[in-house]
């Protein structure tokens, strides 16, 4: 794994739209809220959140593997609240995550969070500090 990443967003309409990729990744369509954008697509915010909780999960799911737990399912909630001022970042972040497995207990999922935040997840090291970040979660059966 290179240390290195790139991307490129490129305009793509008079307004606000832009596409963006990675690597040779499909392109992903950027937008804002109109009237400013069109809605067409995600926002900075929409992505930094979503970045958020795929990252914390391809974290805990090999995590809860390498403890030898069944994972069936999982799904990560989760929601930010921004500031009223601009710069109108995320002041707090919420992440629900639902797991769905017959063997894993509440603390191996409160291990695996624990681990992910403090030495796995680089998108959660980046907000630390930053952002409020509130987790929970459920298991399944």
């Amino acid at each position: 794994m290179s240390n290195h990443l790139a991307a490129t967003v490129t305009l793509t309409n008079a307004k606000m739209q832009f596409a963006a990729s990675t690597r040779t990744n499909p392109i992903v369509q950027m937008d804002y809220f109109p009237p400013i954008g069109d809605g067409e697509g995600y926002t900075g915010l929409e992505m930094l959140l979503m970045s958020f909780a795929g990252c914390s999960a391809s974290s805990i799911v090999p995590l809860l593997r390498r403890m030898r737990k069944t994972v069936a399912g999982f799904v990560v909630n989760a929601s930010g609240d921004r500031r009223e001022q601009h710069p109108t970042c995320f002041h707090t972040i919420t992440a629900e995550y639902v797991v769905t497995s017959p063997d894993i207990e509440e603390e191996d999922m409160q291990k695996a969070i624990q681990m992910s935040e403090e030495t796995y997840c680089p998108v959660w090291a980046m907000l630390k500090g930053n952002v409020t970040i509130t987790t929970s979660f459920r298991i399944e059966r």
